[in-house]
């Protein structure tokens, strides 16, 4: 399998929130680092990514565009959150000479982050 193909694999495992499929994916060092937190190792990277999967119904996701180099693939992505919430992402996963996933970079698209600094002033005025 290619790593093109992991990327395309974890990606669809993602969309499916399976918890199982991921955990036999990443590198026991594994990494996870977006725009709200980073953290290291397999335990505390499904453990964010199982937050995540709590926090919403459903998760659709469009690749727009795949790029690779000789051990990591970076895939501009269409995310739509419970059908409603539209995400522009780029990951950027790393892939060891076995195949695991090392670590995941997600970055958030300008319009995104537009919007969650703008929620995050609005949370604090609130209080």
């Amino acid at each position: 399998m290619s790593n093109t193909e992991r990327f395309r694999a974890y990606i669809a495992a993602y969309a499916r929130k399976d918890l199982a499929a991921i955990d036999a994916m990443l590198a026991p060092d594994a990494s996870l680092r977006d725009w709200n937190l980073s953290v290291q190792g397999k335990a505390a990277t499904l453990a964010e990514t199982a937050k995540n999967f709590a926090a919403v119904a459903t998760i659709d996701i469009d690749i727009l565009a795949l790029y690779a180099s000789e051990d990591a693939v970076a895939g501009e992505l269409k995310i739509m959150v419970d059908r409603r919430d539209e995400l522009r992402v780029v990951d950027v996963i790393t892939f060891s000479m076995q195949g695991a996933i090392v670590s995941i970079r997600a970055y958030l698209g300008r319009a995104e982050v537009a919007r969650a600094l703008q929620a995050a002033i609005d949370a604090e005025r609130s209080h």
